[in-house]
């Protein structure tokens, strides 16, 4: 089992050299014609063959008690947070975003397709990943219920708990 993501925490920021990361200032306009800046950093080891980088997985699993979402805690540095958010990863060398969400969807969580066993993470060394599930019929007060207690909510997640409120809402 893995360590428990909530006892991580930022110790120190340093800068990193231009040579691991570039940092880039974007000129916009919006769409009044106003120009605007947007400062933002780009990974370095990139893959060149294709314009995305990552992949975010939504895994839904079929329970007696009705459909889950495959969810995970995951301490993010950035944030100095744990989050709650989608399994998800960087794309390899080589490989295709279909492969890069199997490969990181077993890789984070030990689903493979259809269940046939209890599965087990293949955590990469540096990773302290809780996977766990919330019930689509709740996921809206349960991201709120989370939120309450500290924990921050990837967009990914509130986009689709907000898509099944919207849903019921409207009886669509």
């Amino acid at each position: 089992m893995a360590a428990e993501s909530t006892a991580s925490k930022a110790v120190s920021t340093t800068p990193l050299p231009e040579s691991e990361a570039k940092w880039l200032k974007l000129t916009f306009t919006d769409p009044n014609g106003v120009e605007r800046t947007w400062e933002s950093a780009e990974r370095q080891t990139r893959p060149e063959f294709t314009g995305i980088d990552a992949v975010g997985i939504v895994a839904f699993l079929e329970k007696e008690t009705g459909p889950e979402i495959v969810v995970q805690k995951q301490y993010r540095p950035p944030l100095n947070q744990v989050v709650i958010e989608l399994p998800a990863g960087l794309i390899d060398e080589g490989e295709t975003p279909e492969k890069a969400a199997i490969r990181e969807l077993k890789e984070e969580t030990g689903y493979v397709g259809r269940v046939i066993e209890t599965p087990q993470p293949q955590l990469e060394e540096g990773e302290f990943i809780q996977v766990f599930h919330l019930k689509l019929a709740s996921l809206w007060d349960d991201c709120k219920r989370l939120e309450a207690e500290g924990f921050a909510i990837d967009v990914r997640i509130a986009n689709i708990a907000e898509g099944i409120e919207i849903a019921k809402r409207f009886r669509l």
